[in-house]
């Protein structure tokens, strides 16, 4: 796709996925297209996602037992003041590159892309779940969207940078609203950084 036709998510998935997307998310919805410099078209069809969104939820689709077993999503307005947070990945280049006055470094959401394409396509492993591994590797450095990329020049000791990296992780886990999906995010995060568990210990030695 050219970048004139991108589109942020398809109108029925959007609706899908977060029900409670209404007119008054729609100024913090403004404000995450500016950040991510998508196309008008993007915000027209997340509006018609919108009334989607009603139909559905006052219809027949959506089976509720089904529903009620379901972890339970972010609000749209938690995950769009989340997803704006997160486009600092994309802005920030890791800092070992260009020190090093690397052309084109890499940010850090390329660096954490390719670990989650590294995590997919590697060998299977009998008693490592792979699709934990995929996760685990798109969170690892999500909290240097607030506290940048900290690297052993910078000074700043080990017990430092984690506890700032810590603070961060919370500080974007109440963005996103609490609920299943923060602490799951909380929860890989915090199995890498403490390196406990088999996917944590398999993802280190990428």
């Amino acid at each position: 796709m050219g970048s004139g036709s991108r589109i942020l998510f398809p109108c029925k998935a959007f609706s899908l996925a977060f029900p409670s997307f209404t007119s008054s998310t729609q100024l913090s919805l403004k404000s995450f297209l500016a950040h991510t410099s998508l196309p008008p078209t993007a915000f027209s069809l997340l509006r018609m996602a919108s009334s989607s969104s009603s139909s559905l939820t006052n219809g027949n689709d959506i089976n509720p037992s089904n529903d009620a077993a379901a972890p339970s999503p972010p609000s749209a307005s938690s995950a769009i003041d989340f997803l704006t947070l997160c486009h600092r990945l994309k802005t920030t280049k890791r800092a070992g590159w260009v020190r090093r006055d690397v052309q084109n470094p890499e940010s850090i959401a390329d660096h954490m892309y390719r670990m989650g394409l590294m995590a997919l396509i590697a060998s299977d492993i009998p008693g490592i779940d792979q699709d934990k591994c995929v996760k685990m590797a798109i969170v690892h450095d999500i909290a240097e969207a607030i506290v940048g990329d900290i690297t052993p020049s910078d000074g700043i000791s080990k017990a430092e940078k984690s506890r700032r990296e810590r603070d961060a992780l919370d500080q974007m886990c109440k963005l996103l609203g609490g609920g299943s999906r923060a602490k799951e995010i909380e929860e890989l995060w915090m199995e890498y950084e403490e390196n406990t568990s088999s996917e944590a210990k398999n993802r280190q030695r990428l």
